[in-house]
């Protein structure tokens, strides 16, 4: 990780930093392959980050969390990137679903569930992706049917990161399937109901131990109190809302693995040998880490300033999409860089460098494709006004 210590940093958020270190060094880094092979992590891993207080760090005391902010989510996932593991959801349960429940559900939802969050007794998802919709979200055919006092919920979703560990599922449905946005509806669905079942874990060409899956609900009945809030057709803003911070959360883990890949190829460079010296003494390579090291402290730069900008509650739909755009796109082209800087080594999957290069290339992809991202960015310049 870089010398250069976030502005934001103080005396707390050092000492979290350093519980998140070891935890990730001690109960992550030594089964880092493991995980890959089983394509999931164990899920006691989930409990024994709650009994230290790693879940759910931004989350209110008051609902069982660490009472802090997005500092302390962006730690973590710095401290994930840093020891270059991708298979542990923490980022997605802590900084994605229980922000969807603080922020939208009853009080009775929030009580219910994020207390089972913080401690990992409670492993959970959101479900929006479909085997035929991915980046529009209106289009979704899942469908949640109000018969009484439950919904009656049919339909299918892919792609679904904690798919095979979680204990709850937050689902995107159609509550008025004749309406766009407007009959987008999120619903929380125990994976204990009758009718949900889990498909196949999917095998990746990167974050193969992250266990993605896809997810079924035929006739799956829930009560009508799990819409997540107090009305139908919420949903679509209520993803619009988070989907910052969701892309946040992409932009600060590609910053840190930027400069782990940095790490990384220095240190080989300086300990492999061409032509009867260190590949570091070539002046291409020289070259070619400088700008490695230039890209991941720009980038990290402008990831510091929008998670001051969050923290504040001022960071704005184009900025985010901004960050994750540009943080996604450089940490691709350095990853290729520091491949190409260890040869044929580079190529191999013991190498960690491989491993980065595969795994960050959905980066570009979920939370918002690139061109999404560059749309977003393109409707927030300004008009100019023709004739002046």
């Amino acid at each position: 990780m870089p010398s250069r210590r976030s502005p934001w940093m103080n005396q707390d958020l050092d000492d979290f930093r350093q519980l998140a270190r070891t935890f990730c060094e001690r109960e992550i880094k030594p089964n880092i392959e493991r995980f890959i092979e089983q394509k999931r992590v164990d899920r006691e891993l989930w409990t024994r980050a709650g009994e230290l207080g790693l879940l759910c760090t931004s989350i209110p005391e008051e609902y069982g969390g660490g009472g802090g902010n997005f500092f302390h989510e962006a730690i973590l996932i710095e401290e994930q990137a840093r020891i270059g593991d991708s298979s542990w959801g923490a980022a997605l349960h802590s900084g994605i679903v229980a922000h969807y429940l603080l922020n939208y559900g009853t009080e009775e939802q929030k009580r219910e569930w994020l207390p089972k969050m913080a401690s990992g007794e409670v492993v959970t998802a959101i479900a929006m992706t479909e085997p035929g919709t991915g980046s529009d979200l209106q289009g979704i055919k899942t469908k949640a049917v109000r018969e009484g006092d439950h919904y009656v919920i049919n339909g299918a979703k892919t792609f679904i990161t904690n798919g095979y560990h979680a204990d709850m599922v937050l689902v995107a449905c159609k509550t008025s399937p004749e309406q766009a946005a407007a009959g987008v509806s999120l619903v929380i669905v125990p994976t204990s109901s009758e009718g949900f079942r889990r498909g196949r874990v999917l095998d990746k060409i990167g974050l193969k131990g992250q266990d993605t899956c896809e997810l079924f609900f035929d006739d799956v009945r829930v009560p009508s109190s799990n819409l997540l809030g107090t009305e139908e057709g919420q949903g679509f803003v209520q993803l619009m809302m988070q989907l910052p911070q969701e892309r946040l959360i992409v932009a600060v883990s590609c910053a840190a693995s930027m400069d782990l890949m940095l790490d990384l190829t220095h240190e080989y460079t300086l300990t492999r040998e061409a032509f009867g010296k260190p590949i570091f003494g070539f002046q291409n390579t020289k070259f070619k880490l400088a700008e490695v090291a230039t890209e991941a402290r720009v980038t990290r730069a402008f990831i510091d300033e929008c998670l001051d900008l969050h923290v504040k509650s001022e960071l704005d739909i184009p900025t985010a999409a901004m960050a994750k755009y540009w943080s996604s796109e450089r940490a691709q082209q350095v990853a290729d860089t520091c491949l190409q800087l260890h040869g044929g080594y580079g190529y191999m999957e013991e190498y960690p460098i491989a491993r980065a290069w595969t795994d960050l290339r959905v980066s570009q992809i979920y939370a918002g494709t690139t061109e999404i991202m560059k749309e977003i960015i393109a409707r927030s310049l300004p008009t100019p006004v023709m004739g002046q």
